[in-house]
């Protein structure tokens, strides 16, 4: 069942929006060579914490981190660790939310590690305009489908691929929500959008193939040629005057 959200509960997810976003924009500034994914892992938990917030990974299904950081060919859910160092050239996707009172939010972005190939700076650029594709498509009278499309049509345009076996999802007072949001479809088809839906939107665009695979651990997810992708999300609410971006935090429209 799809929950639509009141305008004032809306309001209520900003808090929570905003210090996702903040937090994403720090571990962000604190990317570089040398650093590991645990130390980012730390400087995020330290920092949601210190706001009166809660990781809202850690613990989650189990997951022991509080970011989810994946390096090159790795699509999503990397545990962070002291044995992954960032060099030089690397791209890493942080994905990383905060829970206050009681509402979640949720948002990704790939960084550069410093000076990063020609073919990785346009994989990043791709992945971003994919997601600002299909938030312009989370609109009350679109259909979900409208939003796949979209970010299929700008990837795939680029010569690029979509993952289709993770999905963005509905979000609240609980990480997942339904609907599922996939990021490939067909114009005009699926769920009705209305307004009162809030989604994490989030594109996982692949260099090569969109197939993937999982890591020994359970939770790693590799592109299936070893060629690297980037993972771009925001949670979106629909609202009669359009797509709201929750996970914002003023003067950072977008993070670092």
């Amino acid at each position: 069942m799809v929950i639509l959200k009141t305008s004032s509960e809306i309001e209520a997810m900003k808090a929570a929006g905003r210090l996702s976003a903040e937090v994403l924009r720090v571990v962000g500034e604190a990317i570089r060579p040398g650093i590991t994914t645990l130390e980012l892992d730390q400087i995020a938990e330290k920092f949601i914490r210190s706001r009166g917030g809660i990781p809202a990974f850690k613990g989650y299904g189990g997951f022991p981190g509080s970011i989810c950081a994946s390096v090159n060919d790795e699509i999503v859910h990397g545990i962070p660790s002291a044995k992954v160092v960032l060099r030089e050239g690397d791209i890493i996707s942080i994905d990383t939310g905060a829970i206050v009172d009681g509402w979640v939010g949720d948002n990704a972005w790939t960084y550069p590690v410093g000076t990063v190939s020609e073919d990785k700076a346009r994989l990043l650029a791709v992945g971003e305009a994919c997601l600002y594709a299909g938030i312009a498509q989370a609109k009350s009278g679109n259909r979900l489908g409208d939003i796949g499309f979209a970010i299929q049509r700008t990837a795939e345009e680029a010569g690029m691929s979509v993952v289709r076996e993770y999905v963005g999802h509905g979000i609240g007072h609980a990480m997942h929500e339904e609907p599922n949001v996939p990021n490939y479809g067909k114009q005009h088809r699926g769920l009705l959008l209305e307004s009162g839906m809030v989604l994490a939107i989030e594109p996982m665009i692949n260099a090569g193939t969109h197939k993937t695979k999982r890591g020994s651990d359970g939770w790693l997810v590799r592109t299936r040629d070893g060629k690297p992708s980037v993972h771009f999300e925001k949670t979106v609410a629909i609202t009669e005057g359009g797509p709201v971006v929750i996970t914002i935090e003023p003067g950072h429209p977008k993070p670092l």
